[in-house]
């Protein structure tokens, strides 16, 4: 099946006809593989003649600005003909221009900062509190003479879900 293709290796020139060719699809906005194949080329070949021969690339970058410098002009002219929006497009995009956005709030309160922090420390109280609450926990008969200790050990679950563990294991330890 290759072997009904002709291979060939076409001579590459940057003659007038290519240059005119690169420079009007660049002029129309293409890029990359487009250019290449709208110039009569395959990309491979347009990027083996811009590194021999540097006219070629110059071609494409005179394309592109005849092409912006037009458009440019456009844009310009409907501006100063007193379209607003070709105006504001032109600030924008040539001169990086911003239009300034204001929000203005009118009205008079004042603010306490004082009344502004007890509020706070009420707030803050009334959740602290809550979280106490939440925290307590009931200890066994024993514990307030501290010889068990409160642990979870899901292996040995007493009837409220932890296991008493002796605390004198360590003073047990050292007298053997």
């Amino acid at each position: 099946m290759f072997r009904d293709l002709p291979i060939t290796a076409r001579e590459l020139k940057a003659t007038p006809e290519v240059l005119e060719r690169v420079y009007e699809a660049a002029r129309l906005g293409l890029r990359g593989e487009s250019l290449a194949l709208a110039a009569g080329m395959l990309p491979q070949e347009y990027a083996r003649l811009k590194l021999m021969d540097r006219v070629a690339e110059i071609a494409e970058m005179k394309g592109r600005a005849d092409s912006e410098m037009a458009m440019s002009r456009v844009v310009f002219d409907a501006a100063e003909a007193g379209d607003s929006k070709a105006a504001l497009e032109f600030l924008k995009h040539r001169h990086s221009w911003v239009a300034t956005q204001r929000v203005e709030v009118e009205g008079s309160q004042q603010i306490s900062i004082t009344v502004a922090l007890e509020q706070a420390e009420k707030r803050v109280g009334k959740v602290l509190d809550s979280a106490v609450e939440d925290a307590k926990m009931i200890e066994p008969q024993d514990r307030w003479r501290g010889t068990e200790a409160l642990t979870h050990q899901p292996g040995r679950e007493a009837d409220d879900g932890y296991a008493n563990s002796d605390t004198r294991a360590a003073a047990r330890a050292a007298e053997v």
